[in-house]
């Protein structure tokens, strides 16, 4: 009877994202918001609360951010990703700390304790990977110049958890300093040897995963990703940043013929994330953090699209292309969402924090989508200001005019 009832929950919430899917498609809109808030009606404390099927739910949430990012790695080779997170160290920097402090600022003015005030520095400061590069995908964005840039951020921003994750599991555990030091140290050993395997052996590596036939070649690629992303997972890594280094250590023929095979899997995988991500979140914790979680959505929306815009000017992409680097990477999601599980389930005193984080992931979520489909004739609307006022961007008028930052990648 169970087994029955799973089928059901699955059959009705699969048929509701298809339905949810080509209503956003008919009004022009990312399905992206349509899934989270169905997630949250289905999810604890919602109309149709689910039970039968949530594991199932939850291990293919986890296989959709694996799918999301080793996709988007496909597309880009070591060598560019080397490249880019050089230039954009810097720009990298600023926005973790420029997103960062407003957390800070909260935890402080809310008296919690340090582990708390590092916590809510987390929260609001890593952008959500997966619904950045499903928005990079829906709006038809990745082979445009500023794409490079906003995954550079992204990878910095995952490579920054790598030292910020047991750093924080440290202090909510009150552990000593040397084991503290000990989880760092492993992390940052993984994320050095799996880049040189990206970067060294990536020829062998396309070789020897390569087929003709099309099940062998999607069975070995994703088997491949789910494992060094569980790898990366247990080495106190993102297993997005071991699914995004897989798909850079592919290139080639490998690359196309994954990225043909695997698309569909990716679709289906995706949407079931963004449900379990809403299903998280309890209802009734959102009233009450409403105004505190608004005034926070309005300050790191300002601080992750400043940043965005800078890295890519930096880059030397035109005004658009900066405005829309900015706007795609205003969704916080599944890291924030993980911080806020490890403060709430840990012994430190910080009241607040579990409900006030889910509502402001939530509407920045739910926001995030909807701002970077805007970033699109916001970018038109700051050129034509621009040149009302007799000025110009940053990179010259004719390369704006020719719109520079909107050609595809070589």
């Amino acid at each position: 009877m169970s087994d029955a009832i799973t089928l059901m929950e699955l059959g009705g919430i699969v048929l509701l994202l298809g339905l949810l899917g080509r209503f956003a498609g008919r009004i022009g809109l990312s399905p992206i918001p349509l899934y989270l808030l169905a997630g949250v009606l289905v999810g604890h404390g919602g109309v149709l609360p689910l039970g039968a099927s949530e594991e199932f739910i939850s291990v293919g949430a986890e296989i959709g951010v694996i799918l999301l990012l080793l996709l988007l790695g496909l597309e880009y080779t070591a060598a560019e990703l080397v490249t880019n997170l050089r230039q954009q160290a810097p720009a990298g920097l600023v926005n973790i700390v420029l997103n960062a402090a407003p957390g800070v600022a909260v935890g402080l003015i809310m008296g919690w304790p340090a582990a708390g005030v590092v916590a809510m520095a987390g929260i609001t400061c890593v952008s959500s990977s997966g619904i950045t590069a499903k928005l990079l995908t829906d709006l038809g964005r990745v082979g445009n110049r500023e794409t490079p840039v906003v995954l550079s951020l992204l990878v910095l921003e995952d490579l920054s958890m790598a030292v910020y994750l047991p750093v924080l599991t440290a202090m909510l555990a009150g552990v000593g300093v040397l084991a503290g030091v000990l989880s760092v140290g492993i992390a940052l050993v993984a994320v050095a040897a799996a880049m040189l395997v990206a970067l060294r052996l990536s020829r062998p590596l396309g070789r020897l995963v390569f087929s003709e036939n099309s099940e062998v070649l999607l069975l070995i690629v994703f088997g491949l990703a789910l494992l060094v992303a569980g790898l990366a997972q247990q080495a106190q890594i993102s297993e997005a940043v071991g699914a995004f280094l897989v798909g850079i250590a592919l290139s080639g023929r490998v690359a196309t013929s994954a990225e043909q095979v695997l698309t569909p899997l990716r679709d289906f995988f995706a949407a079931v994330f963004f449900v379990f991500f809403g299903m998280r979140i309890e209802p009734a914790d959102i009233p009450p953090m409403l105004l505190p979680a608004l005034a926070l959505v309005v300050v790191t929306t300002v601080t992750k699209v400043a940043a965005g815009a800078l890295a890519a000017r930096r880059a030397g992409i035109a005004l658009p292309g900066q405005i829309r680097a900015g706007t795609v990477m205003v969704s916080r999601g599944e890291f924030s969402i993980v911080i806020a599980g490890l403060a709430t389930g840990s012994a430190i005193v910080a009241p607040g924090l579990g409900p006030l984080a889910a509502t402001y992931v939530l509407l920045m979520a739910v926001g995030g989508p909807l701002l970077a489909r805007a970033g699109e004739p916001a970018g038109r609307w700051a050129v034509a200001l621009a040149a009302r006022l007799g000025r110009r961007g940053p990179m010259s008028g004719p390369a704006v005019a020719e719109g520079a930052g909107e050609s595809p990648l070589p």
